[in-house]
Protein backbone atom coordinates (compact mmCIF):
# COMPACT_ATOMS: atom_id res chain seq x y z
CA UNK A 1 0.00 0.00 0.00
CA UNK A 2 2.39 2.33 0.21
CA UNK A 3 2.49 3.47 -3.21
CA UNK A 4 -0.92 4.22 -3.30
CA UNK A 5 -2.02 7.69 -4.23
CA UNK A 6 -2.30 9.58 -1.22
CA UNK A 7 -5.32 11.68 -2.10
CA UNK A 8 -8.23 10.15 -4.05
CA UNK A 9 -11.51 11.84 -4.75
CA UNK A 10 -14.56 9.89 -4.61
CA UNK A 11 -17.83 10.68 -6.28
CA UNK A 12 -21.37 8.88 -5.43
CA UNK A 13 -21.44 7.72 -2.00
CA UNK A 14 -24.50 5.72 -1.74
CA UNK A 15 -24.55 1.83 -1.34
CA UNK A 16 -21.96 0.77 -2.54
CA UNK A 17 -19.54 3.90 -3.03
CA UNK A 18 -19.41 4.64 0.98
CA UNK A 19 -18.36 1.33 2.38
CA UNK A 20 -15.52 1.56 -0.73
CA UNK A 21 -14.02 4.62 -0.09
CA UNK A 22 -14.26 3.93 3.74
CA UNK A 23 -11.92 1.52 2.91
CA UNK A 24 -9.58 3.72 1.33
CA UNK A 25 -9.52 5.84 4.61
CA UNK A 26 -8.51 2.72 6.79
CA UNK A 27 -5.80 1.99 4.25
CA UNK A 28 -4.81 5.67 4.96
CA UNK A 29 -5.91 7.57 2.29
CA UNK A 30 -7.26 10.92 2.33
CA UNK A 31 -10.34 10.75 0.87
CA UNK A 32 -12.32 13.55 0.03
CA UNK A 33 -16.20 12.96 -1.31
CA UNK A 34 -18.89 14.35 -2.71
CA UNK A 35 -23.39 13.54 -3.12
CA UNK A 36 -25.32 15.08 -2.89
CA UNK A 37 -27.94 13.20 -0.61
CA UNK A 38 -28.11 13.85 2.97
CA UNK A 39 -28.34 10.74 4.14
CA UNK A 40 -25.08 10.16 2.39
CA UNK A 41 -23.27 12.63 3.09
CA UNK A 42 -23.75 11.87 6.80
CA UNK A 43 -22.65 8.17 6.14
CA UNK A 44 -19.14 9.18 4.31
CA UNK A 45 -18.49 11.16 7.41
CA UNK A 46 -18.94 8.53 10.01
CA UNK A 47 -16.63 6.42 7.90
CA UNK A 48 -13.69 8.98 7.69
CA UNK A 49 -14.45 10.78 4.57
CA UNK A 50 -13.91 14.48 4.08
CA UNK A 51 -16.53 16.00 2.26
CA UNK A 52 -16.32 18.30 -0.38
CA UNK A 53 -19.04 21.04 -1.24
CA UNK A 54 -19.42 20.03 -5.06
CA UNK A 55 -18.13 17.23 -6.77
CA UNK A 56 -15.66 19.84 -8.86
CA UNK A 57 -14.66 21.01 -5.34
CA UNK A 58 -13.78 17.94 -4.23
CA UNK A 59 -11.34 16.59 -7.38
CA UNK A 60 -9.60 20.18 -7.42
CA UNK A 61 -5.91 19.35 -5.83
CA UNK A 62 -6.08 14.87 -6.07
CA UNK A 63 -4.23 12.31 -7.88
CA UNK A 64 -7.07 10.06 -8.25
CA UNK A 65 -10.74 10.20 -8.85
CA UNK A 66 -13.00 7.56 -8.73
CA UNK A 67 -16.64 7.65 -9.67
CA UNK A 68 -19.36 5.10 -8.79
CA UNK A 69 -22.85 6.61 -10.47
CA UNK A 70 -25.76 5.17 -11.53
CA UNK A 71 -25.36 5.25 -15.14
CA UNK A 72 -23.49 5.94 -18.20
CA UNK A 73 -25.54 9.60 -18.24
CA UNK A 74 -24.44 10.71 -14.82
CA UNK A 75 -20.78 9.79 -15.55
CA UNK A 76 -20.54 11.70 -18.69
CA UNK A 77 -22.56 14.29 -17.35
CA UNK A 78 -20.04 14.07 -14.07
CA UNK A 79 -16.91 14.17 -16.44
CA UNK A 80 -18.16 17.50 -18.50
CA UNK A 81 -20.53 19.50 -16.73
CA UNK A 82 -21.35 22.40 -17.43
CA UNK A 83 -20.07 26.63 -16.84
CA UNK A 84 -16.26 24.73 -15.95
CA UNK A 85 -17.93 22.41 -13.19
CA UNK A 86 -17.29 19.71 -14.92
CA UNK A 87 -14.57 16.83 -13.41
CA UNK A 88 -12.45 16.63 -16.51
CA UNK A 89 -11.89 20.37 -16.23
CA UNK A 90 -11.52 20.97 -12.44
CA UNK A 91 -9.13 17.99 -11.93
CA UNK A 92 -5.09 18.88 -11.75
CA UNK A 93 -3.36 17.60 -15.25
CA UNK A 94 -3.01 14.24 -15.33
CA UNK A 95 -5.19 12.82 -12.91
CA UNK A 96 -6.12 9.67 -13.64
CA UNK A 97 -9.98 8.85 -13.48
CA UNK A 98 -11.50 5.72 -12.20
CA UNK A 99 -15.19 4.60 -13.07
CA UNK A 100 -16.37 1.75 -11.24
CA UNK A 101 -20.03 2.43 -12.09
CA UNK A 102 -21.61 -0.24 -13.98
CA UNK A 103 -22.52 1.54 -17.65
CA UNK A 104 -22.59 0.74 -21.03
CA UNK A 105 -19.59 -0.55 -22.93
CA UNK A 106 -19.59 2.78 -25.59
CA UNK A 107 -20.55 4.61 -22.72
CA UNK A 108 -17.35 3.80 -21.03
CA UNK A 109 -15.31 4.11 -23.95
CA UNK A 110 -16.63 7.95 -24.40
CA UNK A 111 -15.98 8.55 -21.00
CA UNK A 112 -12.01 7.48 -21.24
CA UNK A 113 -11.27 9.72 -25.19
CA UNK A 114 -13.16 12.53 -23.40
CA UNK A 115 -10.74 12.01 -19.88
CA UNK A 116 -7.56 11.22 -21.85
CA UNK A 117 -8.96 14.47 -24.33
CA UNK A 118 -8.66 16.57 -21.27
CA UNK A 119 -4.99 15.45 -20.43
CA UNK A 120 -5.85 12.94 -17.64
CA UNK A 121 -5.80 9.49 -17.50
CA UNK A 122 -8.73 6.69 -17.56
CA UNK A 123 -9.87 3.44 -16.48
CA UNK A 124 -13.28 1.15 -16.04
CA UNK A 125 -13.52 -0.94 -13.28
CA UNK A 126 -16.96 -1.91 -11.93
CA UNK A 127 -17.00 -4.25 -9.59
CA UNK A 128 -18.95 -7.78 -8.44
CA UNK A 129 -19.92 -8.58 -4.95
CA UNK A 130 -22.56 -6.32 -3.70
CA UNK A 131 -22.84 -4.07 -0.38
CA UNK A 132 -21.31 -6.76 1.71
CA UNK A 133 -18.24 -7.10 -0.75
CA UNK A 134 -18.00 -3.18 -0.58
CA UNK A 135 -18.40 -3.24 3.47
CA UNK A 136 -15.88 -6.12 3.67
CA UNK A 137 -13.20 -5.10 1.02
CA UNK A 138 -13.40 -8.39 -0.71
CA UNK A 139 -15.08 -6.75 -4.33
CA UNK A 140 -14.05 -8.20 -7.42
CA UNK A 141 -12.90 -5.64 -9.45
CA UNK A 142 -12.85 -5.90 -13.70
CA UNK A 143 -9.98 -3.44 -14.90
CA UNK A 144 -10.57 -1.88 -18.72
CA UNK A 145 -6.74 -0.31 -18.71
CA UNK A 146 -3.70 0.18 -20.67
CA UNK A 147 -0.83 -1.22 -19.74
CA UNK A 148 1.12 1.70 -18.50
CA UNK A 149 -1.94 2.15 -16.17
CA UNK A 150 -2.52 -1.49 -14.62
CA UNK A 151 -0.14 -1.06 -11.88
CA UNK A 152 -1.36 2.17 -10.55
CA UNK A 153 -4.84 1.12 -10.99
CA UNK A 154 -3.98 -2.28 -8.80
CA UNK A 155 -2.48 0.08 -6.02
CA UNK A 156 -5.40 2.26 -5.70
CA UNK A 157 -7.83 -1.04 -5.50
CA UNK A 158 -6.22 -3.23 -3.32
CA UNK A 159 -7.84 -1.86 -0.42
CA UNK A 160 -11.71 -2.58 -1.76
CA UNK A 161 -11.22 -5.77 -3.35
CA UNK A 162 -10.30 -9.39 -2.99
CA UNK A 163 -9.45 -10.05 -6.73
CA UNK A 164 -8.50 -8.00 -9.85
CA UNK A 165 -8.89 -8.85 -13.08
CA UNK A 166 -7.36 -6.90 -15.91
CA UNK A 167 -9.80 -8.14 -18.55
CA UNK A 168 -8.04 -5.97 -21.45
CA UNK A 169 -8.21 -2.01 -22.89
CA UNK A 170 -10.65 0.91 -22.01
CA UNK A 171 -13.92 -0.71 -22.03
CA UNK A 172 -13.22 -4.11 -21.16
CA UNK A 173 -14.20 -4.29 -17.38
CA UNK A 174 -17.72 -2.99 -18.45
CA UNK A 175 -17.62 -6.03 -20.94
CA UNK A 176 -16.48 -8.72 -18.72
CA UNK A 177 -19.06 -7.01 -16.28
CA UNK A 178 -22.08 -7.07 -18.55
CA UNK A 179 -21.11 -10.63 -19.70
CA UNK A 180 -20.66 -12.32 -16.09
CA UNK A 181 -23.93 -10.95 -14.87
CA UNK A 182 -25.80 -11.93 -18.17
CA UNK A 183 -24.92 -15.19 -17.08
CA UNK A 184 -25.90 -14.71 -13.02
CA UNK A 185 -29.61 -13.50 -13.91
CA UNK A 186 -30.25 -16.17 -16.43
CA UNK A 187 -29.34 -18.80 -13.68
CA UNK A 188 -30.51 -17.36 -10.88
CA UNK A 189 -33.88 -17.49 -13.12
CA UNK A 190 -33.22 -21.63 -13.97
CA UNK A 191 -32.10 -21.86 -10.44
CA UNK A 192 -35.83 -20.45 -9.10
CA UNK A 193 -37.54 -22.13 -11.41
CA UNK A 194 -36.01 -25.79 -10.77
CA UNK A 195 -37.23 -25.25 -6.56
CA UNK A 196 -40.48 -24.07 -7.78
CA UNK A 197 -40.61 -27.10 -9.85
CA UNK A 198 -39.01 -29.23 -6.92
CA UNK A 199 -41.97 -27.89 -4.22
CA UNK A 200 -44.54 -29.02 -6.76
CA UNK A 201 -42.62 -32.33 -7.07
CA UNK A 202 -42.71 -32.77 -3.34
CA UNK A 203 -39.21 -31.94 -2.81
CA UNK A 204 -37.70 -30.17 -0.01
CA UNK A 205 -35.31 -27.35 -0.67
CA UNK A 206 -32.48 -29.30 1.55
CA UNK A 207 -32.91 -32.14 -0.41
CA UNK A 208 -32.46 -30.50 -3.76
CA UNK A 209 -30.19 -28.50 -2.78
CA UNK A 210 -27.80 -31.22 -1.72
CA UNK A 211 -27.70 -32.78 -4.96
CA UNK A 212 -28.11 -29.61 -7.04
CA UNK A 213 -24.69 -28.31 -5.28
CA UNK A 214 -22.85 -31.30 -5.60
CA UNK A 215 -23.84 -31.86 -9.09
CA UNK A 216 -24.25 -30.62 -12.74
CA UNK A 217 -26.51 -27.68 -11.72
CA UNK A 218 -24.08 -26.12 -9.34
CA UNK A 219 -24.19 -22.57 -9.70
CA UNK A 220 -23.30 -19.24 -7.80
CA UNK A 221 -26.82 -18.71 -8.29
CA UNK A 222 -27.16 -22.10 -5.97
CA UNK A 223 -24.48 -21.66 -3.74
CA UNK A 224 -24.22 -18.76 -2.67
CA UNK A 225 -27.40 -16.60 -3.23
CA UNK A 226 -29.90 -19.40 -2.87
CA UNK A 227 -32.96 -18.09 -3.67
CA UNK A 228 -34.92 -20.06 -1.06
CA UNK A 229 -34.16 -19.91 2.78
CA UNK A 230 -32.80 -23.03 4.86
CA UNK A 231 -29.96 -24.28 2.71
CA UNK A 232 -27.51 -21.23 2.19
CA UNK A 233 -27.96 -19.57 5.70
CA UNK A 234 -26.40 -16.42 4.72
CA UNK A 235 -28.40 -16.25 1.55
CA UNK A 236 -30.79 -12.79 1.50
CA UNK A 237 -34.34 -15.16 0.96
CA UNK A 238 -33.16 -15.78 4.76
CA UNK A 239 -34.14 -12.00 5.58
CA UNK A 240 -36.85 -10.86 3.26
CA UNK A 241 -34.94 -11.04 0.33
CA UNK A 242 -33.46 -7.94 1.55
CA UNK A 243 -31.14 -6.68 -0.87
CA UNK A 244 -27.47 -7.35 -1.84
CA UNK A 245 -28.26 -7.03 -5.33
CA UNK A 246 -31.67 -5.38 -6.02
CA UNK A 247 -34.07 -6.61 -8.85
CA UNK A 248 -33.65 -3.19 -10.46
CA UNK A 249 -30.11 -3.32 -10.45
CA UNK A 250 -30.19 -7.16 -12.21
CA UNK A 251 -32.82 -5.52 -15.05
CA UNK A 252 -30.29 -2.09 -15.23
CA UNK A 253 -27.28 -5.11 -16.20
CA UNK A 254 -29.27 -7.11 -18.25
CA UNK A 255 -30.35 -3.98 -20.27
CA UNK A 256 -27.05 -3.30 -20.78
CA UNK A 257 -26.01 -6.49 -21.42
CA UNK A 258 -28.98 -6.74 -24.57
CA UNK A 259 -27.76 -2.83 -25.42
CA UNK A 260 -24.20 -4.78 -26.63
CA UNK A 261 -26.11 -7.75 -28.01
CA UNK A 262 -27.88 -5.92 -30.32
CA UNK A 263 -24.76 -3.58 -31.11
CA UNK A 264 -22.69 -6.28 -32.42
CA UNK A 265 -24.91 -8.77 -34.19
CA UNK A 266 -24.80 -11.23 -31.26
CA UNK A 267 -27.66 -13.99 -31.02
CA UNK A 268 -28.72 -13.46 -27.12
CA UNK A 269 -32.15 -15.39 -26.90
CA UNK A 270 -31.76 -16.04 -23.00
CA UNK A 271 -30.30 -13.00 -21.84
CA UNK A 272 -33.30 -11.27 -24.11
CA UNK A 273 -35.98 -13.55 -21.87
CA UNK A 274 -34.10 -12.80 -18.67
CA UNK A 275 -34.12 -9.19 -19.21
CA UNK A 276 -38.10 -9.54 -20.16
CA UNK A 277 -38.39 -11.47 -16.84
CA UNK A 278 -36.90 -8.84 -14.31
CA UNK A 279 -37.95 -6.00 -16.31
CA UNK A 280 -41.70 -7.26 -14.74
CA UNK A 281 -40.41 -7.88 -11.63
CA UNK A 282 -38.44 -5.09 -10.42
CA UNK A 283 -41.10 -3.13 -11.54
CA UNK A 284 -43.49 -4.79 -9.48
CA UNK A 285 -43.23 -6.97 -6.21
CA UNK A 286 -39.00 -6.85 -6.82
CA UNK A 287 -38.85 -3.33 -6.91
CA UNK A 288 -36.89 -3.40 -3.64
CA UNK A 289 -36.47 -6.68 -2.86
CA UNK A 290 -32.94 -8.87 -4.42
CA UNK A 291 -32.91 -10.19 -7.32
CA UNK A 292 -33.43 -13.90 -6.23
CA UNK A 293 -36.85 -12.75 -5.31
CA UNK A 294 -37.40 -13.99 -8.47
CA UNK A 295 -38.22 -17.30 -7.32
CA UNK A 296 -41.50 -15.34 -5.79
CA UNK A 297 -42.67 -14.35 -8.78
CA UNK A 298 -42.32 -17.60 -10.73
CA UNK A 299 -43.85 -19.32 -7.07
CA UNK A 300 -47.15 -16.80 -8.11
CA UNK A 301 -47.64 -17.37 -11.97
CA UNK A 302 -47.14 -21.30 -10.59
CA UNK A 303 -50.10 -20.98 -9.01
CA UNK A 304 -52.20 -19.07 -11.02
CA UNK A 305 -51.63 -21.10 -13.84
CA UNK A 306 -49.56 -18.06 -15.72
Amino acid sequence: MKSTPSRIAFIGLGNMGAPMAGNLVKAGCHVIGYDPVPEARATAVELGITLAGSAAEAVADVDVVITMLPSGHHVLEAYTGGRGTGLLGSAPADTLFIDCSTIAVDDARQAAALAVESGHRAVDAPVSGGVLGAAAGTLTMMVGAGDADIEVVQDVLQPMSARLVHCGDVGSGQAAKICNNMILGISMIAVSEAFVLGERLGLTHQALFDVASTASGQCWALTTNCPVPGPVPTSPANRGFLPGFASPLMFKDLSLAMRAADATDTEARMGALARAIYQDHAQGAGRDRDFSSIVQDIRDRSQLGV
